[in-house]
């Protein structure tokens, strides 16, 4: 999980989010919001995320600023438990 939460909040190509999905939902000004374990335990989901599903959350109020903070700064906004686990994941590693 933490290595999925650094995946989706930290790798990056040319500033903005790796991930096809995480790019497209932090344009439209979603926040990283939740993830979870053995979310898709479908064959395909397990051969394609080992299980897990990411939840994006949109606050209405606050997408036209998350997109411009996204596009602008490369700033990915996200949850205090995606948060929590990129810090575990930081303390960890050692890439």
């Amino acid at each position: 999980m933490r290595l999925c939460a650094w995946y989706l909040y930290g790798e990056k190509h040319r500033g903005y989010a790796l991930n096809p999905v995480a790019n497209f939902h932090l344009q439209n000004g979603s926040v990283l919001w939740r993830i979870n374990w053995m979310g898709d335990t479908s064959p395909r989901g397990i051969g394609a995320s080992c299980g897990m599903m990411v939840n994006y959350r949109y606050f209405l109020e606050e997408t036209a600023s998350n997109s411009a903070l996204y596009l602008g700064s490369k700033q990915v906004r996200a949850s205090q438990q995606v948060l929590a686990l990129v810090n575990q994941f930081q303390q960890n590693s050692k890439l």
